[in-house]
């Protein structure tokens, strides 16, 4: 008996829902326009914040509110170098220290060689 009810009724295809007593929210079109001068227009439900930026439909570039405030710059990290890293683990004297034991090896190993 279930196989025959839904044998023509197209799951997932159709919505049995009506529009009746169906009211839309509010909307707000925010226009962006992008470096290259393409605009573009996007509805925004009206208690929604607006984005400063939105990427533009035609390059992906980003385009930026018209009529709207700059946004606020990224911060970056400077880039830590290997130097930085070191400074992290130990401290100068430590480092002079190991500095000097290798240069003790390696004027003992030049010192074999020509004596050899």
């Amino acid at each position: 008996m279930a196989e025959r009810t839904l044998r023509g009724s197209r799951l997932g295809s159709i919505s049995y829902e009506t529009d009746r007593n169906f009211e839309p929210v509010a909307r707000v079109m925010a226009r962006y326009e992008c470096p290259q001068g393409h605009v573009t227009s996007v509805p925004f439900a009206d208690d929604a914040e607006t984005p400063l930026v939105w990427e533009c439909r035609y390059d992906g570039s980003e385009a930026r509110l018209i009529g709207g405030q700059e946004p606020e710059a990224k911060k970056v990290k400077p880039p830590r170098t290997h130097w930085d890293m070191l400074l992290e683990r130990r401290t100068i004297a430590d480092l002079e220290e190991v500095l000097a034991e290798r240069l003790d090896v390696l004027s003992e190993r030049r010192g074999e060689k020509k004596a050899r």
